[in-house]
């Protein structure tokens, strides 16, 4: 500190630093000798995610072409625009992002933070799972890797099938201790899944190795397309270390009416959450219309992704300047 008392160094050790610009390195290598190119699109963009756990920043630019001001959203996400580059013909792309989220710090998250971010046609979300798989056994050293399904990581942590009916996933939440007072009887399934993944299931993932999970319930889609052989699932997975959510990956959704239906759905809930909804982004909208090819996609935190690689028990280790020393 200075003289006025001003905490003006990093949180990270340089030695983290310095690990960051290394894996940083190693991931360009990965994707060049792939022939995936690196692009990047914007920070700033007039359209943001419905997501109803999702809240961007929002600002105003003033200058030259915009007297009364024009409304901007600091992109939880660089997969809209990414998306629009598939569309525009790009082929395998990645994209390493600053990304923001308002209402999120705590020991695994800043508001400000790094993703990985890469698009892969051709490849549904297996595949992707597989080059994740050597992406972090080149990079991180993880040479085993867990696969699960969806309802096999509830049976098998939270004693429970992932189809079970509200009432049971509540009392099941109640059971592991998850809450400590009788809840909103309107929260839906979704809700009570959501919980028991972030507090019971997902802590109990990828000790020691990396644990991939897929095959999400069918609403839990998000962005993924729907299927499965006997029961409907969403082509979507999640990728845990250490009790971490590491990634969340999808075979990708290219049909804009449907697109539009979830973005619709997803300003319902919105709306009944008591939150203002958003506009849908008519650019992504028309770029399905315009047709991107069918693809996986994955987005990775880079941070948490360093405090595996460094044991750091908060983000601050791995971070030069958190928010609360930006």
């Amino acid at each position: 500190m200075n003289g006025d008392g001003v905490e003006w160094r990093p949180t990270a050790p340089l030695a983290n630093l310095r690990a960051r610009a290394a894996l940083y390195a190693e991931i360009r290598r990965f994707f060049t000798e792939r022939d995936v190119f690196e692009v990047e699109t914007p920070v700033l963009g007039l359209a943001t995610v419905t997501d109803v756990h999702l809240h961007s920043f929002v600002t105003r630019f003033t200058g030259p072409g915009s007297p009364e001001g024009m409304t901007l959203h600091l992109q939880t996400s660089p997969e809209f625009a990414m998306k629009r580059l598939l569309a525009a013909g790009s082929g395998a792309i990645f994209q390493i992002s600053k990304v923001f989220r308002d209402e999120e710090c705590g020991r695994f998250h800043n508001p400000e933070f790094t993703m990985l971010e890469w698009y892969r046609p051709g490849f549904d979300h297996h595949q992707l799972m597989d080059e994740i798989e050597a992406l972090l056994g080149r990079v991180a050293g993880i040479g085993v890797v867990e696969r699960l399904s969806y309802r096999e990581a509830f049976q098998r942590y939270a004693g429970i099938d992932c189809g079970a009916k509200r009432e049971l996933l509540r009392e099941c939440a109640i059971s592991h201790g998850v809450i400590e007072a009788s809840p909103d009887p309107s929260h839906d399934s979704n809700y009570w899944l959501d919980m028991l993944l972030s507090h019971v299931v997902g802590p109990q993932l990828g000790h020691g190795q990396a644990t991939f999970i897929y095959d999400f319930p069918a609403t839990q889609a998000a962005l993924a397309k729907i299927g499965g052989r006997h029961t409907a699932v969403a082509e979507r997975f999640e990728v845990f270390v250490s009790g971490m959510e590491l990634a969340n990956g999808y075979h990708e959704l290219t049909d804009p009416d449907e697109q539009r239906r979830r973005f619709d759905a997803d300003n319902q809930k919105r709306i009944a959450a008591g939150l203002a909804p958003v506009a849908v982004d008519e650019r992504l909208i028309a770029s399905l219309h315009a047709g991107i090819p069918s693809c996986a996609g994955v987005a990775m935190g880079l941070d948490r992704l360093m405090m595996w690689l460094t044991q750091a028990e908060t983000i601050n280790e791995v971070l030069a300047f958190p928010i609360d020393r930006a």
